[in-house]
């Protein structure tokens, strides 16, 4: 069995760069995040953050991201979302700073990790550009023999009626689709919208968490109503497939009581 931890839209902001549209205090909640994964007692294989890595894109943001993850105790895969800014990101975690998307692959344990750039400048909507198409055709073909696990922030759109600032656009949606059409894709993470959500797209599981930042109200089926609620991913990926838990990180769950071990093993 993998063991792994999906997080997602971060929002990160530096305290200096003035950044007044945080509904929550996204620092606090990162550092807790980064606590609560140094102290389990059994680590997980690898960690996820699945885009909106900042709530602004200023480098300084990047800067205080990278202090925070400073000696993080497992292999961590970054993705960039609507939110983030492919110049102050690249800036601090590569080469210097450029426009250039950031979209790799690596493998981690049994699974092979793609991940795509699914951001279009200046818009809240999504894509795949023909060259990370291409990119996916090719890293499809490597390691042949492990499953593909595949890191996108907006997810593809299941739903053609949906809104479509939520997803990648449906061209991209078909064309993703038919390039992952015989592969063994154990599943799809992705953030954007907010919400915990497990969607079944031709026998794949997309997998959506509400992220680090807020969640929006599902029973408001007219506006968008944005809720206190954050939250991170616990997955387990077995031969047998992919199963996904979802943690409620705040508001602070009160505890009503505890049973012991021995006696859980005790029930029959």
């Amino acid at each position: 069995m993998t063991s792994f931890i999906h997080i997602t839209d971060l929002h990160l902001s530096h305290p200096d760069s003035g950044d007044q549209g945080l509904h929550s205090d996204t620092e606090a909640t990162l550092r807790r995040v980064v606590a609560h994964i140094g102290a389990m007692e059994k680590k997980p294989d690898f960690v996820v953050a699945s885009g909106d890595l900042t709530n602004t894109g200023h480098e300084a943001s990047y800067r205080l991201l990278k202090d925070i993850l400073t000696d993080f105790p497992v292999p961590l895969i970054l993705a960039l979302g609507n939110h983030d800014k492919r110049e102050g990101f690249n800036a601090v975690f590569r080469c210097g700073a450029s426009d250039e998307a950031y979209f790799h692959d690596q493998v981690q344990g049994p699974l092979h990790v793609i991940t795509l750039d699914t951001a279009i400048p200046g818009r809240v909507a999504g894509t795949i550009t023909p060259d990370q198409m291409a990119f996916l055709r090719e890293a499809l073909a490597r390691h042949s023999d492990k499953p593909k696990l595949i890191v996108m922030h907006h997810p593809p759109r299941v739903e053609p009626e949906g809104l479509p600032w939520g997803t990648i656009d449906m061209a991209s949606t078909e064309e993703l689709a038919g390039v992952l059409k015989g592969h063994d894709v154990v599943g799809i993470l992705s953030g954007h919208i907010h919400i915990n959500r497990v969607l079944h797209w031709h026998g794949i599981p997309i997998i959506v968490s509400n992220g680090l930042h807020s969640t929006v109200d599902l029973l408001e089926r007219t506006d968008l109503r944005l809720l206190e609620g954050t939250g991170l991913g616990l997955l387990d990926w077995r031969p047998s497939g992919l199963s996904v838990a979802f943690v409620p990180l705040s508001p602070k769950p009160q505890e009503l009581g505890v049973i012991d071990r021995a006696r859980l093993l005790a029930f029959s």
